[in-house]
This record gives C-alpha cells, structure tokens and sequence, in this order.
C-alpha cells in the first residue's frame, strides 16, 4: 500500500519477505479479516524479539530476551490487548461458563480466571527459557576446557559449542515466530464468538 515499485536492494527485499511471512502466516490464518488491527503489533513483537534474539549472538553482546523482566513485559502487552479486544461471549465464558451445571459454575469460574493469567505467564517464561539455555548449554560446553583441563577436550567442546551456536541461530528466528503466532491465536480466541 502506497508504493508503487518492488523493494529494491537485498536488506528492503529481507524485510519485505518477513513482513508478508508475519502477514500472511501468522496474522491472516489466526486472526482472519480482523488482522489489520492487529498486524501492527503482530509485526512489532516479532522484529522487537528477533533482533533481540540476535543481537545475543554477535560476540560481546547480550540476548535481551534472556531476561524474564523483558519477556513478561511482552507478554503482558499481549495480555492487556487480548483482555481490551475481547469479545462480550469471551467476558460471558470466564464469569458464566455455559452448558456447565450451576452449582460447579463458582467452582469453574475462578478456574477460568485463573487461565487469563497462565497464558501470558507461559508465554513469558517459554521465550526467556529457550533463549537462556541455548547460552548455557554454550558456556557449559566451553568451560569443559577449563574444568577438564585437557587439550583434547578443545576441539571436541567448541565443536560442539559452534553447533549450538548454529541451532541459537535458528531459534532466534523460531522463537520470535512462535511468541507472534501464539499472540495472534490467544487475541483471537478472546475475540471469537464462542
């Protein structure tokens, strides 16, 4: 919308590729013709978090999402806009569950509040988890060299460390891939009739 030429240069071509992916893989199947309210922050989330991701991999540098401060934060961005967008069936479901007999509603309702929160909360932790072990699986690898102290152990132990860096590179991307995907699926079932 408002071009009138294809992207030109390999970096406007990377990003375009992406930013269709996110559109039409992630945004259009999930949250179907109501995703250009949310493809915004679909598009956000997910650069925010693959640079972060990233940016963890170049030498001296620190993966933001490593810290779970960072990753609740986005997931509780992704709480309170499925909680704002949420359909009326959705607020009918959490505090009157239908087709469930009376007398176990009080017992299933706070069941049902109780889930609000466990989405986010898993949300947060699967991305801060998948991101730090990736590390500590490289640092556990290397310093076998120096808790071994044996020179045989060094090409055995940055072989392997240079392959979990390779896996850390496609996670990187997974990951910011999964945490837009689930966030378009949980807005989606807060907002669809029931």
């Amino acid at each position: 919308v408002g071009r009138e030429t294809a992207p030109r240069g390999r970096f406007q071509n990377l990003f375009e590729t992406l930013v269709i992916f996110v559109r039409d893989d992630i945004a259009k199947p999930n949250l179907g013709d109501k995703y250009p309210k949310y493809l915004p922050y679909l598009l956000t989330a997910f650069f925010f978090i693959l640079t972060c991701n990233l940016l963890g991999l170049v030498p001296f540098g620190a993966t933001a999402t490593s810290n779970i401060m960072l990753t609740a934060v986005l997931a509780t961005i992704t709480f309170l806009l499925t909680q704002i967008n949420a359909s009326k069936d959705h607020w009918a479901h959490v505090f009157w569950p239908p087709g469930v007999p009376t007398l176990l509603k009080p017992i299933l309702i706070p069941v049902e509040i109780l889930g609000l929160f466990t989405k986010p909360i898993a949300l947060a932790i699967r991305l801060f988890a998948n991101m730090t072990a990736g590390h500590v699986v490289i640092l556990s690898m290397l310093g076998l060299i120096f808790l071994l102290k044996a020179w045989l152990v060094v090409p055995i132990s940055v072989g392997f460390a240079l392959f979990i860096f390779l896996l850390e590179l496609l996670i990187a991307f997974i990951q910011a891939y999964i945490f837009s995907v689930l966030t378009a699926v949980f807005i989606n079932l807060s907002r669809h009739p029931h």
